[in-house]
């Protein structure tokens, strides 16, 4: 006689809870075009991406619903704006496996432009007391890149950054509780930027450095001088072309 197996339980483990969810979420073609879009790596406003993935609006603030409740995508707050990108970087890797393996050339066919922002500003500027735009982007990706800060989640300084900000002149003591490193979202890049008291601190040298400069007519626009673009080759390894 066969043995019978009885099925699963009514209650459902909660990883194939969050599996099914996960799968259910990505199971619409506007939702997936919604986060192939994200994996470009730059966050989106809702209408944004209506415009993008070509639907109406309260449509895709339903699909955005379904998507930030199966936790693939996480929502913040710029001015007045909000916008929407993926939760972290293992929700990332797992969207990217799978589009590549759906759309092995999906780089080329899905790229999206980055809604743009006049030069200088686009270029170089400060974001509150820290750098934005190509500059500021050009200065987190290479403080990631040499394990000087980690941008999963939370933005924070590796011991190594610590070193490296005390060897670099960037003191992280005072300013009450503010954290040594944060992250802001770049409105021209879409991606996050850093901020916190490091964010601060090198930008408050590099002016006084004569790194950068504003501009005639003063304004949040930055020029980077031949010192600046010597002094971040040595500390960051950047060049002039991240940030032109």
């Amino acid at each position: 006689m066969n043995e019978l197996h009885p099925g699963p339980p009514s209650d459902a483990p909660a990883p194939a809870a969050r599996l099914a969810a996960f799968a259910a979420a990505l199971a619409d073609e506007t939702r997936a075009s919604i986060c192939m879009t994200l994996l470009e790596g730059r966050a989106w406003t809702a209408g944004e991406l209506a415009r993008i993935t070509g639907v109406a609006p309260s449509t895709v603030s339903g699909h955005l619903t379904r998507l930030l409740d199966a936790g693939i995508c996480v929502t913040e707050r710029q001015g007045r704006h909000s916008y929407v990108r993926v939760a972290d970087a293992a929700t990332a890797r797992l969207l990217d496996e799978l589009a590549s393996y759906a759309v092995p050339d999906r780089d080329a066919a899905h790229a999206v432009p980055v809604v743009g922002a006049p030069d200088p500003l686009a270029r170089a500027r400060t974001c509150y007391d820290h750098f934005a735009g190509r500059l500021g982007m050009a200065v987190t990706d290479a403080m990631e890149r040499r394990g000087l800060l980690r941008t999963d989640g939370v933005f924070e300084l590796t011991e190594a950054g610590r070193l490296w900000c005390a060897e670099a002149g960037i003191g992280l003591a005072g300013e009450g509780r503010r954290r040594p490193a944060s992250s802001c979202l770049d409105w021209t890049e879409r991606r996050r930027h850093l901020g916190g008291l490091a964010g601060a601190r090198l930008c408050a040298r590099a002016l006084a450095e004569g790194w950068v400069v504003r501009p005639p007519g003063g304004g949040r626009a930055l020029e980077v001088t031949a010192a600046g673009e010597r002094a971040f080759g040595d500390l960051l390894g950047i060049t002039s072309q991240e940030w032109a």
